[in-house]
């Protein structure tokens, strides 16, 4: 049952961060505004750090809560070795898109 519920908040989540940062592209491209400017823009913004930091959590567990189940039901891979396999690769997802929002923060 939670792992349900992770799956549907996180869905939320990702739905309203998908909308928000094409919105904030497609502004930012019709605006003209050239990649260093949008990085010099990005550069020390706590709320763009964050909106990002969330949005990569939200995929890394949705991402991996989605692959559990989908190997769980057509390839049977079941058990805690799977779930902990599933849930590293979803830290590791996670991980890696905070350390490229940090990258933005920084840049």
């Amino acid at each position: 049952m939670r792992l349900w519920a992770i799956q549907r908040v996180t869905a939320a989540v990702l739905a309203l961060a998908v909308a928000a940062h094409l919105a904030t592209i497609l502004y930012a491209v019709r605006g003209g505004l050239s990649a260093a400017e949008i990085l010099g823009r990005t550069r020390g913004a706590e709320g763009w750090l964050l909106f990002y930091a969330v949005f990569a959590l939200a995929a890394g567990l949705h991402g991996a809560v989605g692959l559990r189940n989908v190997a769980a039901e057509w390839l049977g891979w079941r058990g805690l070795r799977w779930d902990a396999t599933w849930l590293a690769i979803g830290a590791l997802t996670a991980a890696l898109g905070i350390r490229a929002a940090w990258g933005l923060y920084h840049a």
